[in-house]
């Protein structure tokens, strides 16, 4: 699915050019004239970056940052002002870039791909360190511990990443391969008994019969996938 850009700027001839050359660019776009109406957009969908010019009537640019960091939308600035000071201001005050008008189109576009590609690399990162609890099963990847019914239950290094890289994808098949690439490295792809064999590690530590597994599921020809047992 393409990104979704919100594209607040009050000129008229620059929103319309721009928001071509975004729809141009595959993203889906959607544009206001004031923060104001911005603001409220985002109330009804979250779009994935906002493109906000700081030279707006009304509430300017400055003013409606925080009010969209509430949202946790990264931003970047397009501003017509040539004075360093709104730039680096804008920057402190958290915005992700800025780019001065006028702009080249193509230079934009990277600057959009690059910040779109930071806030998914952080938030795949905070989802990486982030406490899952899967029905009576708890997988805090910050301090290492899995627990199932508030019981610790100890696994070595690998088993627990390869535990954790089952219940990011809850509920669905992760391929043998992919689990080698995640939890082993590529150099160990075309070794599937190696996941066999951990699987099989794993199975007897958290199943309650390891030969009719409740949890870790085979699928056969293609992987496993971890199923939620409720508490």
């Amino acid at each position: 699915m393409s990104a979704h850009i919100l594209l607040v700027d009050d000129d008229d001839l620059m929103r319309r050019s721009l928001a071509f050359t975004l729809t141009q660019a595959d993203y889906k776009t959607t544009t206001a004239a004031s923060a104001e109406d911005a603001l409220l957009l985002v109330k009804r969908e979250s779009p994935d970056l906002v493109l906000l010019d700081i030279g707006l009537p009304g509430m300017d640019g400055l003013q409606a940052l925080p009010h969209f960091q509430k949202h946790k939308i990264p931003i970047i600035f397009l501003t017509a002002r040539r004075r360093e000071l709104d730039e680096i201001l804008g920057l402190e005050l958290g915005a992700e870039d800025y780019v001065t008008k006028p702009f080249d189109a193509d230079i934009l576009l990277a600057r959009i791909r690059v910040v779109l590609r930071r806030h998914q690399n952080q938030h795949e990162l905070q989802t990486q360190t982030e406490t899952l609890t899967l029905g009576d099963l708890t997988i805090n990847p910050r301090a290492h511990t899995i627990s199932i019914k508030e019981k610790n239950i100890k696994l070595s290094a690998r088993e627990f990443t390869l535990l954790h890289t089952l219940a990011l994808d809850i509920g669905n098949v992760v391929a043998v391969d992919q689990l080698l690439a995640q939890v082993w490295g590529a150099e160990f792809i075309g070794e599937p008994q190696v996941v066999y064999v951990h699987i099989r590690w794993l199975r007897e530590k958290l199943e309650e019969n390891a030969s009719k597994p409740e949890r870790i599921i085979t699928v056969r020809g293609i992987g496993y996938k971890l199923i939620e047992k409720a508490l």
